[in-house]
């Protein structure tokens, strides 16, 4: 009975064999143990995702705040600016502002008098066409010359009808010139080559001022 009781009292005094008592919870209920191994942090590719398509989307959403239509042609811009409201009848409108499908196909057809004013301000937007030469700025000049070419055809054929008939001949030889000058400028420009568009520019201004003097 004694050995019992001496080796209880041993058992019980000895610091190896005393109950540990259990660590104390935190706010979760969970336990700290410090050799626990931290939370797996969230993937990042979701949020590097999200992050990419938010600057994207400002990115956008800038860019087009800030755009603004590209100004005109100089050439363009000034017949433009010229356009009248209605007008009383006997005057001349402007042309080449609007499609090209309409005033071609749905506008009723010009007089002969009406040719020659559209072939006059033909000549006065070509000559507004040099600062656009200067700074070689062949892609605007390109899309002025092929549009007033689709109307300088129709209009020299039918302003043909206002010449006398003696000066027929002549008239058809200067059109005829024009439209080479015309053609030729248009293959210059589109090469392009510097010196051959100045030159056959300045021939396309001449043959618009020879057949305009048929005209008055």
């Amino acid at each position: 009975m004694a050995t019992l009781a001496r080796h209880l009292i041993l058992c019980s005094s000895s610091p190896s064999q005393r109950r540990r008592r259990p660590p104390p919870l935190d706010a979760t209920g969970g336990g700290t143990d410090r050799h626990q191994a931290p939370a797996p942090a969230p993937p990042q590719s979701t949020t590097r995702r999200l992050a990419v398509a938010a600057s994207t989307a400002l990115a956008a959403t800038a860019a087009l705040s800030a755009r603004r239509p590209a100004p005109p042609p100089p050439a363009m811009a000034a017949e433009a600016a010229a356009v009248p409201a209605p007008t009383p009848g006997g005057t001349v409108p402007r042309w080449g502002t609007r499609s090209y499908v309409r005033e071609r196909y749905f506008e009723p057809e010009l007089t002969a008098e009406e040719a020659a004013a559209r072939i006059r301000q033909t000549a006065e937007g070509m000559r507004t066409l040099r600062p656009m030469l200067e700074t070689m700025s062949w892609k605007y000049v390109l899309f002025y010359v092929r549009l007033k070419s689709k109307y300088l055809g129709l209009d020299l054929t039918t302003a043909m009808a206002g010449v006398p008939a003696g000066r027929r001949a002549d008239y058809v030889r200067v059109a005829n010139e024009l439209v080479d000058n015309m053609t030729e400028f248009d293959r210059f420009v589109r090469t392009p080559k510097v010196y051959e568009s100045y030159l056959f520019y300045e021939k396309t201004l001449k043959s618009l001022d020879d057949v305009a003097e048929f005209l008055v």
